[in-house]
């Protein structure tokens, strides 16, 4: 079985990648992982997800990149999810 892996776009301190995390741990199975990107330490992660953070973030199963930026409650992450596997 496949793991999948889904990446939050975070920093130390931000209550909302708080959030995110609690409901996408609520969300994804045992086959899909979530890894917990800090962006602190990156000029170019913060250029880039600076004042939009939290972020979700995989690649589809065609290999595309593909983000859902805040605000998410379920339905749109299950949506994301549908998204990466079509």
């Amino acid at each position: 079985m496949t793991v999948t892996h889904f990446y939050l776009f975070t920093t130390s301190g931000c209550h909302l990648c708080e959030q995110a995390e609690v409901l996408l741990r609520a969300v994804l199975n045992h086959t899909q992982q979530l890894n917990l990107e800090e962006i602190s330490g990156s000029d170019e992660l913060m250029q880039k997800y600076g004042i939009r953070i939290p972020v979700l973030g995989a690649y589809s199963s065609g290999g595309e990149w593909q983000e859902l930026g805040w605000p998410f409650g379920v339905t749109e992450v299950e949506a994301f999810i549908a998204s990466c596997y079509t």
